[in-house]
């Protein structure tokens, strides 16, 4: 485990408790070293979503320390969250654009992060004019406009049909292939977290904390016909057994 200083992203016995006397995380410790994507998995109501807000700063912890390397973190939700009066290319500007970055740079920083995730020649669509998949990927290119070096994911392909959801998790992983950010991806899907990620963390019932990890030896880019492969099925049946364990 990485220790402090080396981690891009770190929690270190982390409580987290609501004014209405919820405990969302009791002692949860979670070390992830620069350029690693691990994948959350756990039972509804455990603090996933919760541990996402700790490490972007939105919220603060109750009791143990959060540190995140870095000054620049994307966040992906589960809804892409366009603006649907702006095209598909100014949404994905809006960020660089907030932080008054110039236009020339913003338009050509716009136009590669839309490259990079299969969208250009969309470029003056409008929102209600795309896909499910497709808003997703705006949604992935918005963010990686500022080049973070740290990606939080909160379950971001919950709600696409099971083709385009496998279709974006390839995507992704490529994309995380080719950028080489420090991700950590929610999801309550098994076969997604493994097949995304170098290492899957497994959380318990709420108050949440770590029961199990298991690392995934596959190298990224990752072909869709690895989701067949036995190993793979190995590693997603011991961490159903584990998720399975940890729900009370």
């Amino acid at each position: 485990m990485p220790t402090a200083m080396e981690a891009a992203l770190r929690f270190d016995s982390v409580d987290k408790h609501f004014d209405n006397g919820t405990a969302a995380l009791s002692g949860l410790d979670l070390s992830i070293a620069p350029g690693e994507f691990v994948a959350v998995v756990g039972p509804s109501g455990c603090g996933k979503s919760t541990l996402l807000r700790l490490a972007s700063g939105l919220d603060s912890a109750t009791g143990g320390t959060v540190h995140a390397s870095g000054d620049c973190v994307g966040y992906v939700f589960q809804d892409p969250t366009l603006l649907p009066w702006r095209t598909v290319l100014t949404n994905v500007e809006l960020p660089a654009e907030l932080a008054g970055t110039g236009k020339a740079e913003r338009r050509e920083r716009a136009l590669a992060a839309l490259r990079l995730v299969g969208l250009d020649g969309f470029e003056k669509q409008l929102p209600g004019q795309l896909s499910g998949g497709m808003r997703m990927r705006v949604s992935l290119a918005r963010a990686l406009m500022m080049q973070p070096s740290l990606f939080l994911f909160d379950e971001p392909f919950g709600a696409l049909d099971e083709i385009t959801r496998l279709r974006m998790q390839e995507e992704l992983q490529r994309i995380f292939a080719e950028s080489g950010f420090t991700g950590l991806f929610i999801t309550h899907s098994v076969t997604e977290a493994v097949f995304l990620a170098g290492r899957v963390v497994v959380m318990s019932a709420r108050p949440g904390r770590v029961t199990a990890t298991f690392d995934v030896p596959f190298p990224h880019p990752r072909p869709a016909e690895l989701r067949y492969d036995p190993e793979f099925g190995r590693i997603a049946g011991e961490v159903s057994a584990a998720l399975r364990g940890g729900v009370q």
